[in-house]
């Protein structure tokens, strides 16, 4: 099992859209709207790295509204 976290920057203030929207992902366990420079936290959990990068690269930066993301692969 991976877990990695997924830091998504948002251009429009439809956090709780976007919350839903990144929950409704296969693989995402939660995300969390947070203060600061990014808007959301995604936790993810799957089977490998090359799945962290569909959920991230494919499935998160495809939501309307998504500006960037930054993604973090637990180690422990």
């Amino acid at each position: 099992m991976v877990r990695a976290y997924i830091m998504v920057k948002a251009y429009t203030g439809e956090a709780d859209r976007l919350k839903t929207a990144i929950e409704d992902i296969e693989g995402v366990k939660r995300s969390h709207i947070v203060a600061g420079d990014i808007d959301l936290i995604a936790v993810v959990d799957v089977d490998s790295p090359a799945a962290v990068k569909d959920v991230a690269a494919t499935e998160i930066q495809s939501i309307d509204g998504i500006e960037d993301t930054q993604t973090y692969i637990a180690m422990d």
